[in-house]
């Protein structure tokens, strides 16, 4: 495991880029000051982590990851940033107007189911250690789900996979951070608290404001953050 995250470092800061080959297993053994057999099952963790390819006679070749490709944990750190906003991009544009919809459609079950998923958040919350993303998936679906779009619903299924592992990655940069997860609690509300109010716009508004907050502590340039209240 110590190689193979050494290796990860290496490919991750470009001293092995993409397409490019990887010493032979017995450069690396000397590298690394080890027989081959730990180099070969940390090269095997590599490959099955996405992260390089065999070529048969051919030896490994370092692979340009994509974010649109089925991802891991280890792979998603290997994404190019901009690949990151893109994705919070796109979930922007869905969310906000799915957040409209919810206010405007939404059932009572639903509103309850929504306000379940902010609760199960809020606990995650109050532990500065918690991650939270399988709690913040939980709410960020429910309000799709609740817009009762299924095309919506659908896309967002399609991308559970990389939902996920992006909320693990941006709530990451959280942890034991109280003041920064007291904000992404509030912005959770916001939304909730515009949902059960009915207010479309103003639901819109909160959820663009939350996923444009997330862009911008991920160092998006593109866009600015939006003030606490519409009309500011």
């Amino acid at each position: 495991m110590q190689i193979f995250e050494q290796l990860k470092e290496k490919i991750k800061d470009g001293t092995f880029p993409p397409h490019s080959k990887l010493p032979s297993e017995n450069e690396l053994a000397s590298m690394f000051g080890v027989s081959r057999s730990p180099i070969r099952e940390a090269l095997s963790i590599l490959e099955a982590s996405g992260l390089i390819e065999s070529r048969q006679g051919g030896g490994s070749f370092v692979k340009k990851v994509q974010l649109a490709d089925r991802l891991d944990s280890y792979s998603f750190e290997m994404i190019d940033i901009e690949q990151i906003y893109d994705l919070l991009e796109m979930r922007t544009i869905i969310e906000s107007e799915a957040a409209r919809f919810a206010a405007w459609r939404a059932s009572e079950e639903d509103l309850n189911l929504i306000k379940t998923a902010l609760d199960e958040f809020t606990e995650k919350m109050k532990n500065i250690n918690e991650i939270g993303s399988e709690a913040d998936y939980h709410f960020h679906k429910a309000i799709v789900k609740s817009a009762y779009n299924p095309f919506l619903l659908q896309t967002m299924e399609n991308l559970q996979d990389l939902y996920k592992t992006s909320l693990e990655f941006t709530l990451k940069q959280n942890v034991g951070i109280k003041r920064k997860r007291e904000q992404i609690y509030e912005e959770h509300y916001q939304i909730y608290k515009s949902i059960v109010a009915r207010d479309g716009e103003a639901a819109a508004y909160h959820m663009k404001r939350h996923l444009y907050n997330v862009r911008i502590k991920m160092g998006d340039r593109r866009i600015k953050a939006l003030p606490k209240k519409m009309n500011q």
